[in-house]
Formats: C-alpha cells, sequence, structure tokens
C-alpha cells in the first residue's frame, strides 16, 4: 500500500526496524517546505514518528490523516509506513526536493 502526497511517499512495511527510537506523536511534520514554509503533517490519535537511522517510520494503531495546504487530506489506514521523501539528481548532487 501506498500513499503520496507531494515529495512525500508513505509505503506500508511490516514493521520498524530494531532499534527504532521514538519521535513523536499525534501529529508529526513528514517533510517541510524550504521556499514556501508548508508542512505536509500526518496527524493521528494512534500515531508514532520513529527514526531508525536517518529513515523515518510511522505506526498508526487507527486512522490517520495526511495534509498540507497545497493538496488535498489524505486518509491513511491504520499500519506501519516507511515515510520516503522524493530526491532530485543534479550534476552537483542528489538531494531531497525542495518543496
Amino acid at each position: 500500500m501506498l500513499y503520496r502526497q507531494g515529495d512525500v511517499l508513505l509505503r506500508k512495511v511490516a514493521t520498524v526496524p530494531t532499534g527504532g527510537r521514538r519521535l513523536g506523536e499525534h501529529r508529526v511534520v513528514l517533510a517541510e517546505g524550504e521556499a514556501t514554509g508548508h508542512a505536509h503533517v500526518l496527524t493521528g490519535s494512534t500515531l508514532v514518528l520513529w527514526a531508525a537511522g536517518e529513515q523515518r517510520y510511522v505506526t498508526l494503531a487507527g486512522p490517520g490523516t495526511l495534509v498540507h495546504e497545497e493538496h488535498g487530506a489524505i486518509a491513511v489506514r491504520p499500519g506501519t509506513y516507511e515515510v520516503v521523501r522524493q530526491r532530485e539528481y543534479t550534476p552537483q548532487e542528489i538531494r531531497r526536493v525542495a518543496d
């Protein structure tokens, strides 16, 4: 199962990797816009954001909502998801897309 909103993709996975550390709950910013100041925000009463190295994961025991000022809200089903940020290539570097 996949959910995409702009440059953020949520990809369903079996579990958070071993050693993941808890970063936040209930309302988490998955990506902030460098150019616009807008943010991709996931909310849910049973939501936890995790870090495993540089990678981020979210667990939802109940339904959640992914919102952004320039995109329609997306209902997200319960589960565990890897948070993937879109990247772009330039001759100088590979970098995350600036919103």
